[in-house]
């Protein structure tokens, strides 16, 4: 774990240590429900591709433990406008 590095004649002393990557983001989102659609609006920007952000929302929203959910028939997603629309296979 200990390394020696030359850098301009000199020489560093270093040593490599562990560490954790934060990779999840933490977002609040304000959803309107009706029996097999969920509008959900304010999601925020993030640096991830669009693919990536429905995934997450399907994701989300298939969780039956969060007092809701189910499986999810389609993901409409429109990043410039902060809005989706999640569509369940079952009205519940």
């Amino acid at each position: 774990s200990k390394h020696s590095v030359n850098l301009d004649n000199r020489t560093a002393n270093v040593a490599v240590r562990p560490f954790e990557l934060e990779m999840g983001f933490q977002f609040e989102l304000h959803v309107t429900i009706s029996g097999k659609k969920i509008n959900v609006s304010e999601i925020p920007e993030l640096p991830i591709p669009q693919d990536w952000m429905r995934d997450k929302l399907e994701l989300n929203f298939y969780k039956t433990e969060q007092g809701g959910g189910g499986e999810i028939e389609n993901v409409t997603y429109d990043k410039e406008s902060g809005t989706a629309v999640i569509t369940f296979l079952k009205p519940g």
